[in-house]
């Protein structure tokens, strides 16, 4: 027996202790999480089933913002960090549309027709900016080291970040909502019809985007680029044409998450969209960056374990809300780094 077979058989029952240890922190630390969510439950039960409605809508933000950063990742393997803040330019264009140019800021039948005009306005608005920003910048760093587009899409999201302080100031602004504030009561706890529009719009835009991505022939194109461009060239896939298909997809659901977080949470900021984007990030990551359902689902799960930790009775507070949703993207990184949805990879070399 050669010496590394010694030192393979060696090593084995460490590696597979190591495997056991990892599991059981693991699973000690979801138990902890499911009992602390349990306690607060029975404790302040409305309390806790209210911030979990606030949780939803919020995942669902995050959930359309993950859809534009694994569309991107899965196509070209690009993380494009200007995503978050071209969200951001989607509220302000949103709102200044709405608002400002249609003059419609209550609700009612017009104002409804408004608002799905304002979808469609925004969404184009970001696609176009997003398929720019890809034509002039990333397009020609394609070939280059990993990190000159990473440093690219810090920088553009740098350039969205000012041209969001000249648009909307330096101070948050207040918006009204076309979107009626009323709802309904379970038990004593309101459920906003909001809440039912952000979801509605969430699942029929992951629908629309699973069509498109496994029906359609710019889907099929849209796979083989993601598999192998050079490939994809060869059986007369035009990619350069598909790359910038996907970044106006990407841009689309930035645009309409930033109509929904203006129509919710009646707030502009220039700066929303840095932290904005990085939540986002981690719940692309968490769900299996490159998964569509999995982008959806992590954005959910993020929004609620931060709305559980800024409201339960029981919980870190606010002041620890970005601490608590980084600690989950280390963990998730040490124990499953291919995310809930991904799939093992290895690469060969």
């Amino acid at each position: 027996m050669t010496s590394t077979a010694i030192a393979a058989t060696l090593l084995k029952p460490r590696i597979r202790l190591g495997a056991v240890v990892e599991r059981v922190i693991g699973y000690a630390i979801l138990v902890g999480v499911a009992v602390w969510i349990l306690i607060n439950f029975l404790d302040q039960p409305t309390q806790c089933f209210s911030v979990l409605l606030i949780g939803l809508n919020n995942g669902a933000l995050y959930a359309l913002v993950a859809l534009g950063y694994t569309l991107v990742y899965g196509i070209i393997e690009l993380i494009n960090f200007a995503h978050g803040d071209l969200f951001m330019l989607g509220t302000v264009f949103s709102a200044n549309f709405l608002v400002n140019w249609m003059g419609f800021d209550s609700p009612g039948v017009n104002a409804t027709l408004a608002l799905v005009l304002t979808f469609v306005v925004t969404m184009t608005f970001c696609a176009l900016i997003n398929m720019s920003a890809e034509f002039f910048a990333y397009r020609r760093l394609r070939r280059a080291p990993r990190l000159a587009p990473l440093i690219t899409a810090v920088g553009l999201s740098f350039v969205f970040q000012n041209i969001g302080l000249k648009w909307n100031g330096s101070t948050p602004r207040q918006w009204n909502s076309v979107i009626s504030t009323g709802g309904f009561t379970v038990g004593r706890v309101l459920i906003r019809y909001s809440l039912f529009v952000t979801l509605g719009v969430t699942a029929v835009l992951l629908l629309v985007l699973t069509y498109i991505v496994q029906r359609t022939r710019q889907g099929k194109a849209m796979r083989a680029t993601a598999q192998d461009q050079d490939g994809a060239r060869l059986m007369g896939v035009d990619v350069d044409r598909t790359i910038s298909f996907t970044f106006a997809l990407g841009g689309a659901m930035a645009g309409a998450a930033g109509v929904l977080s203006v129509q919710t949470l009646g707030q502009t900021r220039f700066d929303q969209g840095f932290q904005f984007g990085l939540i986002a990030f981690t719940a692309a990551v968490l769900g299996g960056i490159g998964n569509l359902l999995g982008a959806v689902v992590g954005g959910i799960f993020i929004g609620i374990i931060q709305a559980f930790n800024d409201g339960f009775p029981h919980g870190f507070g606010q002041e620890w809300s970005q601490s608590v949703v980084f600690t989950i993207l280390i963990l998730l990184m040490v124990f499953k780094p291919e995310g809930l949805f991904g799939t093992r990879t290895t690469e060969k070399v």
